[in-house]
């Protein structure tokens, strides 16, 4: 029964270990939400729950090489296998998605500018859902992006200077190709005709309640966030991977030799 007592004694360690990293992944996600406001909070809900499932998982695994529960045994190394399973298909999924769009440099600005055209389809398809983009409007309006513009650049020079987000370059002010002159980093001249036909010109306003929440730049701006928190989930989700295929090996090998040593004790 020695190979018995060292499978199992494997697969304990090997669980607790892994519930010790599925701490970190929900401390990970925490910590995301933590560096985000109310609007991009949400994005770090799957990371958290993917946390929590490894940690159930890990757990059966632990208690049933603990209590030698075969039956809890083989349902950890199934669900480890779908686990796996998603975690690769949606890594891929993200890197694909993720794989367009880039910024477009504005003439003596440091900040770039994003169309958003230039995004997947999906990303496309889920900004121009109505529903969905309202919600989003309204996170944008309460969130500092936008608000905090003047405070953190008292002059009309610092401004032109600032390295904006893509949020604040897409949702905060029109696009360069308007020609609008800014007064300060909150207002600009519309008294001008605008010189471009792109339609976010007639859509931004000075008001805090508007801005350019409603143009395609905007989208384009919440596009190019999302897709590098995406490749930073992707990232970790690469390592994540690595790490429980190598868990599901081990497990597997000790659940192999546990049987064999279980099937030669009659013979004996």
């Amino acid at each position: 029964m020695g190979g018995t007592s060292t499978s199992t004694f494997v697969i304990r360690w090997i669980n607790f270990l892994t519930m010790i990293l599925a701490i970190l992944v929900v401390g990970f996600g925490f910590w995301m939400s933590t560096h985000n406001d109310e609007c991009r909070r949400s994005l770090t809900i799957p990371v958290m729950a993917l946390g929590g499932v490894i940690f159930l998982i890990s757990l059966a695994g632990f208690v049933g090489a603990w209590k030698n529960i075969s039956c809890l045994l083989w349902t950890y190394l199934i669900m480890l296998f779908v686990v796996l399973v998603a975690i690769m298909v949606f890594t891929v999924l993200a890197f694909i998605i993720t794989n367009t769009g880039t910024g477009h440099a504005v003439a003596g600005s440091k900040y770039k500018e994003y169309r958003l055209q230039d995004y997947s389809s999906w990303f496309v398809k889920q900004l121009n859902d109505t529903d969905k983009w309202i919600h989003l409007r309204s996170c944008l309006v309460k969130s500092d992006d936008c608000n905090s513009l003047s405070k953190r650049y008292k002059t009309l020079k610092q401004y032109k200077l600032a390295d904006l987000t893509p949020i604040e370059s897409g949702c905060c002010r029109p696009p360069a190709e308007c020609g609008y002159p800014a007064l300060n980093a909150s207002t600009f001249d519309l008294s001008y005709h605008p010189v471009s036909t792109n339609v976010d010109c007639k859509l931004y306003k000075n008001d805090r309640s508007l801005r350019c929440y409603d143009c395609n730049s905007c989208k384009a701006g919440v596009a190019q966030y999302m897709k590098t928190e995406w490749r930073v989930v992707a990232i970790f989700n690469v390592v994540l991977f690595v790490i429980l295929s190598f868990v599901y090996f081990v497990g597997c090998c000790a659940r192999r030799h546990a049987g064999g040593s279980d099937s030669k004790v009659p013979g004996r």
